[in-house]
Parts: structure tokens; sequence; C-alpha cells
């Protein structure tokens, strides 16, 4: 069956109440082990059943923001996430306290019950308006994101459609696409800041009704974090400000030398090399084509995997009027197929964040068969392993798509990868201070934006662009709006992910090999174990281990050291 046959039915919510209060019953009341499994299945199934619609839902909402019917099938789904999310509470509780919980233990994990034993933290019936609000104002964000329409070069550009000018060779195209892309927030600030005030009251309101001094505990339990807290985050924004930061300022150096300019400003970032960027060869045909070819002789798994995305048509890749900006990759549990969503738009990233996004998928292809719900997919930090890490194993393929410019892809996918952390830590310290500062003016959150930007990416110019210079640029980062605490999970993952690059990159085909079966056993294990065990089974340093990011990039700089940038 293609996607677009997959068949959607909103799902009967009162067949849901009764049948899951159902089998509630028989899990509390069960009177042996095996009547409680029986019942953890059907709870499953059930499950699964609701979730695949919703996810399916919201796939042809962001297809297509403008498609009225899954617009309000997300209204609907929205506006039962409380009374979903009771349930869930009330079958963890029943869980935690069976009296068969040590041979549940050995028979399905302890996992299970250690992420049961977060989740009843994060919900109480008192807070189900808030949880309603906070999703109908992120749903405001998405629609104020996708439906901006911008006139540039005699056409009508959506943000995505932005790329190719803003990493044009041509610098005053450069800024003139930079400073018309970012108008758009300008024009709309008191938007973009009224929804995150509401946000984060609502957020800050929710996480105290449910006893807590602020959002950030509830979100981290929200995340799922069984094994790592806030401490240990703040350590690792240590290591990166203490190890990464001080080669980031000399590689944005010589990025200025290399483009001969007197002073690198915001809207030069974006371009690496006289001569332009890297570009994908080929149309979407082309290059899907060719991802066929890659994955088929990477391994024999990865080309069933991508032969399955391939006949089923299970992505939508190119950027569209309407359709929501950024890319992601979700898994449809009832019809056993994952589906990559992204914005092509003629430039590298293209390449890059359907490689990324084909990590997540080949990780729900290899867990499909879990008949726990919670183990088909890691917390969001190990997700980001898969992902992050396919970017690199898929390195030898690359000539498939960049040709002659292959060179130039591979240098910037590494100092783009390098860059990437101070900013990501910028994202996480910035949403700390936010959330034990609620009541902060939306100027104060932007003055602290700025702040926190100057520790952490100190060569940051703004030029003559008074927006970001008071602090704005967060606000097209959607992390912050939709899924607070989420990004620093990218940061934890490449570390991780740079020691799959290392691994893959040894001259020995024997550890080559090895790296590979590392990545895909870590694949197969979904979320049956929490993320530092998991980095265990994939044979990973903890990335909060003192020395662990000096360790992962080293090889990396050497890389960088070793190439004559000047001839990219």
């Amino acid at each position: 069956m293609k996607f677009k046959d997959f068949p959607y039915q909103r799902p009967d919510i009162e067949k849901y109440k009764e049948h899951f209060e159902n089998q509630l019953v028989k899990l509390e009341n069960a009177m042996n082990y095996e009547a409680q499994v029986e019942a953890i299945h059907e709870i499953n199934i059930l499950r699964d059943e609701f979730d695949t619609m919703g996810r399916l839902a919201n796939v042809r909402y962001t297809i297509n923001t403008a498609d009225d019917f899954y617009f309000q099938e997300k209204k609907f789904l929205d506006s039962i996430a409380p009374l979903i999310k009771d349930y869930d509470t009330r079958f963890y509780r029943t869980l935690i306290n069976s009296k068969f919980r040590k041979k549940l233990e050995d028979k399905i994990g302890k996992h299970l019950f250690n992420l049961a034993e977060v989740s009843v933290k994060t919900f109480n019936p008192e807070i189900e308006n808030e949880i309603i609000k906070t999703n109908e104002l992120t749903v405001e964000y998405k629609q104020l994101m996708a439906a901006a329409k911008i006139m540039f070069d005699g056409k009508e550009l959506n943000l995505s459609g932005f790329g190719p000018y803003t990493t044009s060779p041509d610098r005053e195209v450069r800024k003139k696409a930079s400073e018309s892309k970012w108008s758009y927030f300008k024009k709309n600030e008191k938007e973009f800041d009224r929804i995150f005030d509401e946000l984060v009251k609502t957020r800050d309101k929710m996480a105290k009704k449910l006893g807590y001094k602020n959002y950030i505990e509830l979100a981290y339990y929200g995340l799922k974090r069984t094994d790592y807290n806030a401490d240990d985050v703040a350590a690792f924004r240590k290591q990166i400000l203490e190890t990464i930061v001080p080669i980031t300022k000399k590689l944005r150096e010589k990025q200025q030398k290399r483009l001969g300019l007197d002073n690198l400003y915001y809207y030069d970032e974006g371009i690496h090399f006289p001569t332009g960027n890297a570009k994908p060869r080929g149309n979407t045909e082309e290059i899907i084509k060719n991802t066929l070819k890659m994955y088929k002789e990477l391994s024999e798994e990865t080309g069933e995997f991508f032969e399955q995305m391939y006949v089923s048509e299970l992505m939508d890749l190119e950027n569209k009027k309407n359709k929501a900006v950024g890319g992601y990759c979700t898994f449809l549990k009832l019809f056993s197929s994952p589906f990559i969503f992204s914005n092509f738009n003629g430039t590298e990233d293209d390449i890059r964040v359907l490689t990324h996004e084909a990590g997540h998928a080949f990780q729900a292809f290899c867990s499909k068969d879990f008949e726990i719900s919670e183990y088909l997919h890691p917390t969001l930090e190990a997700c980001e392993i898969h992902s992050m890490s396919m970017e690199f194993i898929t390195w030898d393929w690359m000539n498939l798509f960049f040709e002659e410019d292959t060179g130039k892809f591979k240098y910037f996918h590494l100092v783009r990868a390098l860059e990437f952390l101070p900013y990501c830590v910028s994202v996480d310290e910035f949403q700390h201070w936010v959330y034990e500062n609620p009541d902060a003016a939306p100027s104060e959150r932007k003055k602290k934006w700025r702040e926190i930007e100057h520790k952490y990416l100190p060569l940051k110019n703004y030029d003559d662009n008074s927006f970001l210079e008071e602090g704005g640029y967060w606000q097209q980062q959607r992390h912050i709006y939709e899924k607070p605490f989420y990004y620093i999970d990218y940061g934890l993952a490449q570390v991780c992910a740079f020691q799959f690059w290392k691994k893959m990159n040894a001259s020995s085909k024997k550890e080559n090999t090895e790296a590979l079966k590392d990545y895909i056993e870590l694949c197969k294990a979904g979320g049956s174990r929490s993320f530092l065990d998991l980095l265990k089974i994939a044979k990973l340093d903890s990335p909060f281990k003192k020395d662990t990011v000096k360790k992962a990039i080293k090889p990396i700089v050497s890389y960088l050291d070793d190439t004559d940038d000047e001839l990219l």
C-alpha cells in the first residue's frame, strides 16, 4: 500500500474509553501474571491504533497546512490530548503497583517501569486546560511560520524557499535575501512574542499546579530522562564552552579569510567557499533513486528498509506552498511504516536532512516489532544518535549526490557539526533562563538571548539588522516553541555521532564493519533501554563523562586541519 492510500479514521473516543477502562480493570484485578500480560497487550493495541491515526493526521496537515479537514482533525486530536494522557497515567500507575511487578520486569524489562515512574509525575487532570492551551498555541506558531509569503527575486517564497538565496556566492543577494526573510519576523514580532509569552506562562502554571518550582523539572520528566538531570546538562554545556567555542572561533576566522571578507556578517555564515557551497545534482526522483542505491550497497538491512520507503512512497520531500517548515520523521505503527517529511530547496541541506531523517526511519524500521509501545523509540537524545550518525555512515556515497563537490560537502558538514554545538547549548541555556524567569518581558528575553550569544557565539555580527541585534534570532527555532528542552538532545547525540564518524573512517575495514554492526544493534534496541544503557550497546562514551567531547572531536579537528580549504 502506498502512503496516499493509508486510510484515516477519526478515533472513536467513547469506544477508546470503554475498552481502556475494561483493560485497566483486568490489569488491576488480575489473579495471575499471565492475565496482566494479556491486559497490557490489549492496551498497547488500543494505544497504537490511536497513535497511528494521530500521526497520520499530523503528517497530512503539515504537508498542507491549508487543508481544512486535517486542520480540524488536528484540533480535535489536540483537544482530547489530556484525556489520552490521563489514561496513559492511570495505566502507568497500575503497572507500577502491580503485585506481579517482578515477573513483569523479567518478561518485558525494567525500563518500562522506569519510564512509567517518571511519566506519572507529569500529569494530573487539573492541568487539562493548560495542555489544550499549549497545543493550540503551538499550532498557532506552526500556522504563522507556514503562512509566510514573501516576494523576492520576482517570486513568492515561504521561509523554506530562501535557502538558495541565503547561501548564494553573491554577497548582495545573500544580504537582501536574509533581510527579506527576517523582515517577516520583524513584521510579526508582536505575534511571535505573544505566542511565546503565553506558552511560557501556561507551562509555568502547569508545573506549579503539579507542585514543581518551575517548568524545568516537569519538562525533564516529560522527556522521560531517567538517568541524567539538569546538572549533567549544565556540565555538558561547560564542556562545549571550554572545548568547542575556541575551535569554532578559529573556523569562522578561516572562513572569513577564505571568502576574502573584512567582516563576517550573519548573512555570510551560510556560505563557506568563494565559488559557492556544494549543491546536490539531479531532481528529487534522481536523488531518491541514488539514495536507494546507497542503502542497498551499505547493508542488507538498510537496502530492505529504503526499498519499502521508495515503493510505498513514504516521503514528502519537496518544498511547496502552505507546507510546514522543517523536516521530521514519524512512525505509523498500524502500517509498520516510517514517514519522512522535508523541504528540498536545492542546497546541500537536502541530502543532509534526507540522511538524517532516514536514520530515524531506519531505527523505526528495525524496532517496529516491539509489542511494548514505549520500546518502539528511545528517548529523544538517543533517537538523534540514529539520525546524526547516519549522516556520517553514508559519507562514502556522497559522490552520488555531489560529484566533484563532494570534498566541499564533507568539509562543510564537519565544520557545521562543530559550529552547531555552541548554538545548541545557547538554545538550552536560554530555555533554562526563560523558565526560571517566566514573568520576564519579551524584551528581557531577547536581551538575555543576545547575552548568551556573546558567550557561546562571540563572533556573531548582525551588521545593521536591528531585529537580530536586539535578540530576535531564536524566534525561528521551532523547538523552543514546540518542544522545550529537546534541543540539547541534538548536541548530546552529535558528540556520539562524532564517535561513529571516527569508527567509520578508520583505516581498518574490520573496524568499519564493527561500527556499522554496532549502529544496527543500537537501532534494533529501539527504546528498550535508557539513554546511557543504549550507549553501552553501541560502544559509545557518554557525552556527560569528563573529556568525552575533547576526545570525540580530536580526529574531526585533525581532518579539517589536514584539508586545504583554500582549494575547495
